[in-house]
Formats: structure tokens, sequence, C-alpha cells
């Protein structure tokens, strides 16, 4: 399944919202590039997680990952 689009400026934006825990467990679950985030930043509380990426980015309604 694809999970993201590119947004105006060409950034791969998560196709999902800021609650779609199963989904953002799973793309990290499988990403080469994920790196935990600071401590203080993690939202999630299953620790592999997109929202607890440190190259996550928030926008009003999801994130963006800038390294996709």
């Amino acid at each position: 399944m694809d999970y993201w689009i590119k947004n105006e400026r060409g950034q791969s934006q998560f196709k999902g919202g800021r609650q779609d825990w199963v989904e953002a467990a799973d793309i990290a679950g499988s990403c080469p590039e994920f790196l935990l985030d600071h401590e203080d930043e993690l939202v999630a509380e299953e620790e592999t997680s997109c929202y607890n990426c440190r190259f996550r980015r928030w926008t009003e309604r999801t994130f963006i990952c800038v390294k996709c």
C-alpha cells in the first residue's frame, strides 16, 4: 500500500492523519531511514513509529517525511 503523496512543495506527505497509529508503526518498521527522535518529542506508545521519527515534520493534519 502506498502511504504517501507529494504535496505542493514536492515533499512526501503521509496520506493518513495524526491518529493512524498502526499505519505509522508499519511504515517505520520497514524504513531504513528511521531514527528515534528525542525523548521529549515522542508521541506514540509504539517506539518504532513515524510519529516518533526524527525525520518527521508535523503539518496541520498529518506529517511529512524528509527522508522519503
